[in-house]
């Protein structure tokens, strides 16, 4: 039987190395993003490089819940699925709205990746043993720990915001991992420890990224981001194809791999369980599963 995997913003820097290294391990790849054009490009890389069947790509906008719906409903048309790498995520230096009016930071990085998920999760268990492998980051910890809505008072800064989305869904993935033990399918958190991206050389070249209170530590904040930033985007997608091949993780669970591709600590509290149960609540409320 083949092995099928997805990989979210699987085009360009990090997901196409990750695409790259499922498809050498002799899966069925299958990229996402927006621009045909690029996708093109990633397909015929991923084709010379694969040791499996032809890789294809699949057009979605992520800020888009309803593109996701989309999406999951050609990948679970196409039966079972044994990877969903959710590469996708960005951070904004000014608040942006997705089509359902939601803040798009917290969309592409949370929602997003969440309900494409929950959607899979019936080709995922046909698919067992399967894995997800959601993409992590140090900036969790300075997300604000508050999810009774999709922003928080107090204005945007897109650091804070993409902290306090990838903390949201390091919260969901622990959850999930927990929630589907025993049922074949694995979750994983991967932590890419940072690449030189259009993100980490655009976003973060200004402080209205961070609140003004930390903004006369800039360069201080900026020294120590750039220290985790400077690796390529190959060595950055080690973590993500641990993950989703390694087999030392056979029956293994709920773990972030670290950037060395091996197991690390989750911040502390990460698995408070009336954090999983307002991350979970705000999932349901902003992105309702269907049927629900």
């Amino acid at each position: 039987m083949s092995r099928r995997a997805v990989v979210t913003a699987g085009t360009g820097g990090i997901g196409l190395e990750t695409a790259a290294g499922l498809a050498a391990a002799g899966y069925e790849v299958t990229v996402v993003g927006r621009d045909p054009d690029r996708g093109k490009r990633a397909v015929e890389r991923l084709d010379a490089a694969g040791t499996g069947a032809t890789a294809r790509f699949l057009a979605a906008d992520l800020v888009s819940l309803a593109s996701v719906r989309a999406l999951a409903g050609q990948v679970a048309a196409e039966g079972r699925l044994t990877v969903l790498v959710n590469n996708a995520g960005a951070m904004f230096d000014d608040r942006r709205v997705g089509p359902e009016g939601i803040e798009a930071t917290f969309v592409l990085n949370h929602l997003a990746p969440y309900l494409l998920t929950e959607l899979l999760l019936p080709s995922l268990r046909d698919g067992a043993p399967s894995r997800v492998v959601n993409i992590t980051s140090g900036s969790v910890r300075i997300g604000a720990r508050r999810f009774d809505a999709a922003e928080v008072p107090g204005g945007y800064y897109g650091l804070h915001a993409y902290g306090r989305a990838k903390l949201a869904n390091l919260v969901h993935t622990l959850d999930l991992a927990e929630r589907l033990r025993g049922t074949g399918v694995s979750v994983f958190a991967a932590d890419p420890g940072g690449a030189v991206t259009d993100m980490t050389t655009g976003t973060m070249r200004s402080s209205r990224v961070v609140a003004p209170w930390l903004r006369p530590f800039w360069p201080l904040v900026l020294r120590a981001f750039r220290k985790t930033t400077g690796g390529t985007p190959a060595e950055a997608a080690w973590s993500s194809i641990v993950a989703a091949t390694d087999p030392s993780l056979d029956d293994r669970t709920g773990l972030v791999i670290g950037r060395d591709g091996r197991p690390a600590a989750a911040p502390r509290g990460a698995t408070a369980p009336d954090l999983a149960r307002a991350v979970r609540d705000l999932g349901l409320r902003l992105a309702p599963l269907a049927g629900d």
